[in-house]
């Protein structure tokens, strides 16, 4: 078995145990409250350095304020691709960091450093689905190993990960954080506008809303 049907054969297995694992802790997590600001600056939404999910031309756009050691971000993230998935050509999904918790400094420093390596989606869904046993870890060794499962070259990623345009990302998305206000993630916005309160039918309805209008 070569090296890439290996990766992709673990990436299905972790993706399959994770939307598992993420219902049941869906259900008891309790994060804070959605931003209900007014539509801001698109500008301090969506940077091009962003990492994207989605056709770049979707009518319809997620914005995520994503801090990777965070718990709800775990549990929204298999709702999230469902309607990915279920609106491919229609929906895209923009991930900026909101770097709140212990050690998700140092992880979304290895996800961008997967981007270079075009593996970031399958070493994000590994280190979410190890999240619980890494994030009380400064040193976040757990999610080290997952990315390694997932084909990582981690002595490359390590290197890469202090870049200074690396740096400016974060430092970037930092800002814009407290230009907006948000004070908890996952944050959402859609096309702009933030959800009218916190939780997945209020994002689905929200989506939902912007497709129609974008069909009109």
């Amino acid at each position: 078995m070569n090296k890439r049907i290996l990766v992709l054969s673990i990436s299905v297995l972790l993706v399959a145990a994770f939307a598992v694992a993420a219902f049941f802790q869906f259900n008891s997590t309790s994060p804070e409250p959605q931003a209900t600001a007014e539509k801001p600056e698109q500008n301090l939404l969506v940077r091009e350095h962003s990492p994207t999910f989605g056709p770049d031309d979707a009518p319809v756009t997620i914005m995520e304020f994503f801090d990777p050691s965070c718990e709800a971000c775990r549990a929204f993230y298999p709702f999230v691709k469902q309607i990915l998935g279920e609106h491919q050509n229609d929906v895209r999904l923009v991930i900026r960091y909101a770097l709140f918790h212990r050690g998700s400094e140092e992880v979304a420093r290895m996800l961008e450093a997967a981007r270079e390596q075009d593996l970031y989606q399958p070493v994000l869904e590994a280190v979410l689905m190890t999240q619980p046993d890494w994030h009380d870890d400064p040193a976040v060794l757990a999610a080290w190993e997952a990315a390694a499962t997932a084909g990582l070259d981690i002595e490359q990623a390590r290197k890469d990960m202090h870049s200074p345009e690396l740096d400016t990302v974060l430092q970037t998305d930092m800002a814009d954080i407290k230009a907006l206000g948000v004070r908890g993630t996952p944050t959402f916005f859609v096309n702009g506008k933030p959800l009218p309160s916190f939780g997945s039918d209020q994002l689905l309805q929200l989506v939902r809303s912007e497709l129609a209008q974008a069909k009109e």
